[in-house]
């Protein structure tokens, strides 16, 4: 006997937008026979198949991995990036955590520094412009054997990797009342500062990547901490003091 897959309908209301200079509005449509143990974006991939058969525009949605490494994904469900639960992405959430008949409300990011390209799909590539103003090392380490030889306690190894789990997807800068990119940018900057081959160029990265991120329209930190709530990889607001501190160093000879 085959075993019984439980399944759930909602109403879903989508931000549907043509175009960055377009006006957009909520379109409604319903979804029936959605499994619960199917995906988030595998229900988006659902609705949009039915629209396609019946000739209708599909909804416009980044994702890749599907696996919550990439940072690809991103929505607003219901006022919260990637959803309802804690540390996951979008690609993660999955339909058995909403109920038979819930109205689910989809809107893409909402930032001034993230235009909307179309319906679900934004323009993150300010993230990108903030790592390279900084974000790497240039200096010559060597081949990998020279780099293990540099000694690195264990506290500053696991501080430093927790920062460098930011997978850039850019709900800090959605889940921010004033569009602040200041958790994204201080774990870039916490993940090198804290190792021995980032501190040659520590003072001109923190210095660019700080500038960059005013530039590229972001707002300022008011210690909200919705960043560190919606991050799906649970970075801490402690890296935004890592990056004030290494800020103030830049302006000291």
């Amino acid at each position: 006997m085959s075993e019984t897959k439980n399944t759930i309908g909602l109403t879903l209301k989508i931000w549907r937008q043509a175009g960055p200079h377009e006006k957009g509005c909520l379109e409604t449509h319903d979804v029936r026979d959605i499994s619960t143990d199917a995906s988030f974006l595998e229900m988006l991939d659902i609705l949009n198949e039915r629209l396609v058969r019946n000739g209708k525009v599909p909804f416009a949605f980044d994702h890749d991995c599907r696996e919550g490494i990439c940072g690809t994904c991103g929505a607003v469900i219901n006022g919260i990036a990637h959803g309802p639960l804690k540390e996951t992405t979008l690609c993660q959430l999955h339909m058995r955590h909403f109920k038979d008949g819930d109205v689910v409300v989809i809107e893409p990011w909402r930032s001034r520094a993230f235009t909307v390209i179309k319906d679900l799909v934004v323009d993150r590539s300010s993230l990108d412009a903030i790592i390279q103003a900084g974000g790497y090392i240039s200096v010559n380490t060597g081949g990998t054997p020279d780099a293990n030889a540099v000694a690195v306690s264990q506290e500053q190894a696991e501080s430093a990797m927790d920062a460098a789990e930011c997978i850039g997807c850019g709900a800090c800068v959605a889940a921010c009342p004033n569009g602040s990119a200041m958790l994204f940018t201080s774990a870039k900057v916490s993940h090198l500062a804290q190792l021995p081959q980032g501190a040659p160029e520590a003072k001109r990265r923190v210095a660019s990547m700080v500038a960059c991120m005013s530039e590229e329209g972001f707002g300022n930190c008011s210690n909200e901490r919705e960043c560190e709530a919606a991050c799906p990889k649970g970075i801490s607001i402690s890296h935004i003091s890592r990056l004030n501190r290494e800020y103030l160093k830049t302006f000291v000879k």
